[in-house]
């Protein structure tokens, strides 16, 4: 498996794999409703004009995450 990073790290533009979630049992729950489940494919789609949140493309639906939630989501780039 490639190496890790987290999802606040991806630039816009590219896609990446859910590895993981190492947020708050609440917070975790929410991300995975949300779509952001181990193996699914994300992409960095917007940036706001301030740098946060950033808009991400997953299970069809766009989300806006803040940075300090992203950065709770392993991911791994796709090539």
């Amino acid at each position: 498996m490639e190496d890790t990073t987290t999802l606040d790290r991806l630039p816009v533009g590219r896609q990446a794999a859910v590895a993981g979630l190492s947020a708050p049992e609440s917070q975790r729950r929410r991300l995975l409703e949300l779509g952001f489940v181990p193996g699914g494919v994300v992409s960095a789609v917007q940036e706001s004009p301030w740098g946060d949140p950033v808009a991400y493309a997953v299970c069809g639906a766009v989300i806006a995450l803040r940075r300090a939630d992203a950065r709770q989501i392993a991911v791994y780039a796709l090539s």
